[in-house]
């Protein structure tokens, strides 16, 4: 990690402490209130009493300190600056500044996040303290039924308060190894009646060079004796977004066999050891043919153009009724509609598989050949792979919440509530052409660069594909005019769609006791009622003559110049072919093409049954406050899927329905202790016992499959659940309000990790050879791994003079696991940056505010990729900048801009001389003007 980076934010928490406080909150009489109070006024005004008070961003974090503070667990807050106005344009990237949360950028913008150094996928996000259905767009390799949530679909105008658990309470739901994330919305019952929010603001971002109208606006009435009001709120947002950056599809040859030979790509090993290369007269430097023997080479290298449009309209609304004092009846529901559309083109070679053969020339750096050149292919050198999504995403929710309290402090809640969402493609369509025009590449850890000899952007330099065989989908021969096709399969139309449901049903209570330290026992009981569902569908498109691209009658245009600037791609592979949209949809409408048919072997179904109860004791005496209590959750699981098992007798077969059950109970322990040393000094402790179901998707057996890099992944349908011991241990102080400087020690002992077993040489039918093949590598998930979290985070918050103010944390977290790769070196979590840095310098005086946002993480492991890759992606830096002029008691006017260092995602496979990828998503600005009374 940058050495100044590190000194830089320890000086900045080192001073937090010592910092005058701007703006603290005094009594009538003159008095200082307790640290952290929080008041209502406007900003940095007098009261009719004297009293000076704040609001806008130091009201926020002082409300955030204020729930802290009360908290019996280890909790982070982040709370809505005023109705409609939330610190960040998404609320992943809110959650990002606090203390051990991370998230992702991959797409730009984050959409999962990260907690304590464990995967977003062992994390969950609840609604108002129940979960959400949630369904993905498809485009995520990384996310294939998760169980957490996509925060790019909620718009932070909705939000009220971020809760995050570090340390669970037995009374929150279950389910989560490093956090959980509650969601809190506004109420109208707890809303100035007739209160108004409405703006509206453009989105422009500068790599897609597009600009979007965006807009939100909520309304909150209720009736003088505060006994029935309704909310509503309404949201539509549009992005355009734009990636382009070149993609390495694992290496070739990274390890030597289990016999000690080498499985070289370039050159050949006779029985007596003898090598000799594949391609005659090729030249070799930077070493010998033995030297070329024992390289690691790039299997693939991809230029990859990326364009997706993300447009979501969302409507929630709440109704409060209360019939008498001590009861309330809340119904709230939620519909989320997403259009996130997108179209996806990469030109990519093989050099080894492809073209190994023809090699003119490679050079060797390091066990690596980083350069290398090739004449004119056999078959084919390149390809261009065309898949265009539709994806529409669709959440909808309604639950119902009866709360009542008595007069002695006795509370009973009743909550039941449905959701459901849809995502996935639907459909995708496939197609692809070729070339064999001869090539070169050359790349370092940031770079890369392909160059044809000859036009890429000439259609004439493409054909399709030229292999016929009998045409077959699910096992089934494809017959037209009464006889089996024998043709080439072009591309076609997959349907690939995610169904989600959840229903719940439960009671919460609280019963006032007097026995020692303890003041109250808290019980409830839930059932839950879970179903995943993808339902897979099908079209093969074939031609039974190849075409050159030039013949298919349709438009065709050539990748936009500039689009791989400053991502580190370079060569003519920067611009070739672009097929248009339409283009894609018509060459497949004017192709032969198989009927659409269910795809058995690409369709599950997890239905999954919780029954939980639990029983918590709250206790305060002599300073010392929290609870005590477990939670009993009884879990089972149905999956169905389906397995297609080929064989020299039968290489095409018709998938076979099957059905798994497993069912578990777990007893889970908790413990959380605060201590208030002084009125300024608080010191927690807590421990719990945690668990973490699988993915949805490996719960189902099944197996999907490329048949361009022989790999191969299914799921087990016996996974247990991850387990975890959980440790926290923290010391806050509070020197005054609006000020704080914490110090947050973890642990995770994880057993039952889910790992990825790799089964080397098994056979399956290639669809593009029309033959059975021995080269692919199974990846299942199997339960057994072990691994250990250990962390230190340091916050810190303050008011420092003139209306200027300073956040600041950091974050060291190391893990270890039982887990390693192809090569042999031991894994890290995914997800888990060694250090972590928040700088968020904020000024706000008068109608003025604007805040700078910086954030780095270091390198981290984020999935197991291509051929067994480590992929690692490299540090990050992000700069966020926001401010706003408050015209009027009514009116502000707003900019927003993101990624103002424009960053380049960059990732490797294990080490940074292992380019896997570079990407470019560009800057995003946004401007609005926003309306409140």
């Amino acid at each position: 990690m940058r050495l100044h980076t590190v000194l830089l934010t320890s000086s900045v928490l080192a001073g937090l402490s010592i910092l005058p406080a701007s703006a603290q909150t005094a009594s009538a009489d003159g008095q200082t209130q307790a640290p952290g109070a929080v008041t209502e006024a406007p900003s940095a005004a007098a009261t009719p009493d004297g009293d000076i008070v704040v609001t806008g961003i130091r009201e926020s974090l002082r409300s955030a300190i204020s729930v802290k503070r009360k908290a019996n667990a280890v909790v982070d807050v982040i709370t809505s600056e005023a109705i409609g106005k939330f610190p960040d344009r998404n609320v992943a990237e809110s959650l990002s500044h606090i203390p051990g949360v991370s998230i992702d950028r991959r797409f730009g913008e984050g959409e999962k996040v990260a907690i304590l150094g464990t995967d977003p996928a062992l994390n969950r996000m609840l609604l108002d303290g129940h979960a959400l259905a949630s369904a993905d767009w498809g485009g995520n390799d990384n996310d294939p039924s998760s169980r957490t949530f996509n925060y790019s679909l909620l718009a932070p105008e909705l939000v009220e308060r971020l809760e995050v658990y570090k340390s669970p309470e037995p009374r929150i739901e279950e389910g989560s190894l490093g956090g959980t994330v509650i969601v809190r919305t506004r109420r109208p019952l707890d809303t100035p009646a007739n209160s108004i929010f409405a703006s509206g603001g453009y989105t422009y971002n500068d790599r897609s060079d597009k600009g979007n109208v965006r807009g939100s606006g909520l309304y909150s009435w209720k009736n003088t004796s505060d006994t029935f009001g309704v909310l509503v709120a309404a949201t539509y947002d549009k992005q355009s977004l734009t990636r382009a950056g070149v993609e390495f599809f694992g290496y070739d040859n990274v390890a030597a066999n289990a016999d000690g030979t080498y499985s070289s790509p370039f050159v050949n090993r006779a029985a007596d050891g003898t090598l000799s290369l594949k391609s005659p007269g090729a030249t070799i430097n930077g070493g010998t043919i033995s030297d070329l023997y024992k390289a690691a080479s790039p299997f693939g290298i991809n230029y990859a153009y990326f364009q997706q449009t993300r447009e979501r309209k969302s409507v929630s609304g709440t109704v409060q009724y209360r019939p008498v004092q001590n009861l309330t009846l809340t119904l709230n529901g939620l519909h989320i509609d997403g259009n996130y559309n997108n179209y996806s083109q990469s030109m990519y070679t093989i050099p080894g598989a492809w073209t190994g053969d023809v090699l003119t020339s490679a050079t060797v750096s390091n066990g690596v050949v980083t350069a290398a050149s090739f004449a004119g292919a056999k078959n084919q050198s390149a390809q261009l792979d065309t898949l265009v999504r539709r994806t529409k995403l669709k959440t909808d929710n309604i639950n119902l919440f009866a709360d009542w309290e008595g007069s002695g402090g006795a509370k009973v809640s009743f909550a039941g509530g449905w959701s459901k969402a849809t995502g996935g493609r639907n459909p995708e369509y496939l197609f692809n052409v070729q070339t064999k025009l001869p090539y070169s590449y050359a790349f370092t850890p940031n770079s890369a660069t392909v160059n044809f000899v000859g036009d890429p952007t000439n259609a004439a330099n493409y054909f399709t594909n030229p292999n016929n065989n009998p045409a077959q989908i699910e096992g089934n021969p494809v017959v037209v005019n009464g006889r089996q096709l024998i043709g080439a399969q072009i591309g076609g139309q997959d349907f690939s769609v995610t169904t989600d449901r959840d229903i719940f049903g439960g009671y919460d209570a609280t019963i006032p006791v007097s026995f020692g330290p303890f003041t109250e026992v808290l019980l409830g009981s839930r059932v839950t009622d879970h179903i995943n569902r993808i339902d897979g569908r099908g079209i093969n498109t074939y031609l039974t003559t190849s075409l050159l691209a030039s013949q298919l009658n349709v438009h065709t245009l050539s990748t936009p110049g500039g689009s791989f600037s400053g991502s580190g791609g370079n060569g003519n592979a920067t611009q070739y072919l672009n097929l248009p949209e339409q283009s894609v949809i018509d060459i497949l409408a004017n192709a032969i093409n198989s009927p659409l048919i269910d795809k058995i072997g690409a369709t599950t179904k997890v239905k999954e049954t919780v029954v939980g109860s639990y029983l918590q004791a709250n206790f305060n005496q002599a300073g010392f406050r929290g609870n005590i209590g477990g939670r009993l959750v009884y879990t089972r699981d149905v999956s169905d899927y389906a397995l297609t098992l080929a064989t020299a007798a039968n290489p095409t077969p018709a998938p076979t329905p099957t059905s798994s059950t497993t069912d578990y109970l777990k007893f889970l322990p908790s413990f959380n202790i605060a201590y208030e040393a002084s009125k300024q000094l608080i010191f927690r402790g807590a421990v719990a016992k945690v668990i973490s179901r699988p993915r949805y998707q490996d719960l189902a057996a099944s197996i999907s499959q490329n048949d361009t890099t022989f790999d191969a992944s299914g799921g087990n349908p016996d996974l247990k659940p991850y387990e975890s011991v959980n440790y926290e241990l923290t010391a806050e102080f509070y020197p005054r309000a609006g000020s704080l400087l914490a110090v947050e020690l973890f642990r995770r002992e994880i057993s039952n990790y889910i790992i990825n077993f790799r089964q080397q040489g098994v056979t399956l039918f290639n669809s593009l050879t029309g033959q059975l093949d021995n080269r692919y590598t199974v990846s299942r998930p199997v339960n057994g791994g072990k691994a250990k979290v250990n962390g230190v985070l340091v916050s810190g918050q303050a008011e420092i003079w003139g209306g200027f103010g300073l956040q600041a944390n950091y974050s060291y977290q190391d893990s270890s696991t039982s887990s390693v790769d192809v090569t042999g070196t031991a894994l890290n979590l995914p997800y888990l940056s060694r250090h972590t840095v928040n700088v968020i310098p904020y000024f706000e005086k008068g109608p003025f505010q604007a805040r700078l946002s910086y954030n780095y993480r270091s390198s981290y492991f984020r999935t197991i990729g291509r051929l067994g890759s480590r992929e690692m992606v490299a540090p990050y830096n992000q700069v966020d900048l926001s401010a706003s002029l408050k015209l009027n008691e009514a009116i502000t006017f707003s900019v927003n801009a993101q990624n103002l260092l424009d960053e380049t995602y960059l990732q490797y496979n294990g080490t940074p001389d292992r380019p896997t990828a570079f990407y470019k998503n560009g800057r995003t600005f946004v401007g609005s003007v926003s309306f409140r009374m």
